[in-house]
């Protein structure tokens, strides 16, 4: 990767871009724990109960994925994301309510989660693919890079504040600041002003047909193919570790609700240094070398989960763990979305990215189920060690394939034509 790193803090459609992203992601991270605690502290669930809810979270990317790409494609992404953003602030503010009066059950979580998930489904696919048009190709690898910093600090700042509304007030609480964090997103995507090229007639254009042609973009790319495969890879390894994670800590290590989102608030802080550092080291030691040496940290934290114990040190290793995953994440996250941004054309981008994430995502509707029964039946840690195993494969599988020596050239860089 070569070329000058460019700021983008001076563009104003991107910084309300990124505020609304960071506001969102907030309350996101607020209740992906409060939504565990109220399973297990509220309902009374066990680990394959939170299996099956965290499954029906990401199921309709499985379903539905490849179709949101198609969408995408077919309409303008900025209302798209609007129209997301308030679908999902109603759907959660009804979980915090019907959990407040007593009549939340398992079941109806899991359907509410579900329909949640198909809007986050498409407002995932319009997001990644809305940023090449409001940031040039030159500064596409520093607004990613703020963007997953942004992520990160708000990964690191919302379990800790999630664990305090649990703790202080209640967790269907915490999931109403997320429902609020998403009708706040919302407001402040619609003041983006974006020029939108208007998508093809939809008479002219045919479903199959594009469906194919975005999948076959991916799985018949010389280097996107082997990245996609290790990446649904490691997607679904690290859904079999972080579906007991959180009971693993509460009920095994005794952690209390600050304690965990400590632990959680650890992987942010070091991906905020991680996505610093990124694009320097690309331009340094290329993309794809950046990228491959950091999938070898995943399973290298994780492992240390399995040397934890009860007691006044319990919270080291976890700690420890997440802190070294998010450093992986930060490292690997900024130059993996540009590289595969720059790479596809405009008109291919929501297609790609939701194939992509189709599989990642739709992945855990099976390893998550499969991970909480796995730790049902034999116990947490030899889920987290089936995790760690699948975390080494995907990571074997970058590192011998061409993907390891790919570079960016920030402005000159053109989307290439199809291998």
């Amino acid at each position: 990767m070569s070329g000058p790193v460019v700021d983008t803090s001076r563009s104003g459609a991107f910084v309300r871009y990124w505020v609304a992203d960071a506001i969102s992601n907030l309350g996101t991270f607020v209740s992906a724990l409060a939504l565990q605690l109220l399973l297990i502290e509220t309902l009374h669930a066990d680990q394959t109960a939170l299996g099956i809810v965290r499954a029906a979270q990401w199921l309709p990317y499985l379903l539905f994925g490849l179709l949101a790409g198609v969408v995408v494609d077919r309409v303008q992404r900025r209302p798209l994301l609007v129209a997301a953003d308030l679908l999902c602030a109603l759907l959660l503010g009804a979980v915090g309510v019907l959990a407040l009066t007593g009549h939340l059950t398992v079941p109806l979580l899991a359907v509410l989660v579900f329909c949640a998930g198909s809007a986050s489904m498409f407002f995932s696919a319009a997001h990644l693919s809305l940023l090449p048009t409001i940031v040039p190709s030159a500064g596409l690898a520093s607004a990613n890079a703020r963007l997953s910093q942004t992520y990160s600090a708000t990964q690191s700042l919302g379990p800790l504040v999630g664990g305090a509304l649990v703790r202080l007030l209640s967790a269907p609480v915490a999931v109403l600041v997320d429902a609020m964090s998403y009708a706040v997103s919302a407001v402040v995507l619609t003041t983006v002003r974006v020029e939108e090229e208007r998508p093809e007639p939809a008479v002219e254009r045919h479903l199959w047909t594009e469906l194919r042609e975005g999948a076959a973009w991916v799985y018949r790319h010389a280097t996107l193919r082997p990245y996609a495969v290790a990446l649904h890879l490691w997607f679904f390894a690290n859904a079999m570790v972080t579906t007991v994670l959180v009971y693993f800590a509460t009920t095994e290590l005794q952690l209390d609700a600050i304690a965990v989102g400590l632990v959680l608030a650890a992987t942010g802080v070091t991906g905020v240094v991680g996505a610093g550092l990124a694009p320097r080291l690309g331009l340094r030691f290329g993309t794809g070398r950046v990228i491959t040496a950091s999938e070898w940290l995943s399973p290298a934290a994780y492992a240390l989960l399995l040397l934890a114990q009860p007691g006044p040190f319990a919270v080291v290793c976890p700690l420890v763990a997440n802190a070294l995953f998010g450093l992986a994440m930060g490292l690997k996250g900024p130059l993996e979305m540009s590289y595969r941004n720059l790479v596809t054309p405009d008109r291919l981008r929501g297609r790609m990215n939701a194939t992509i994430r189709s599989f990642n995502w739709g992945s855990i509707a099976v390893a998550a189920p499969l991970g909480g029964w796995v730790a049902a039946t034999w116990g947490n840690r030899v889920a987290i060690a089936a995790g760690v195993v699948g975390l080494v494969v995907s990571a074997v599988v970058l590192w011998c394939s061409p993907y390891r020596h790919v570079t960016v050239e920030g402005e000159r860089l053109a989307a290439q034509p199809h291998p």
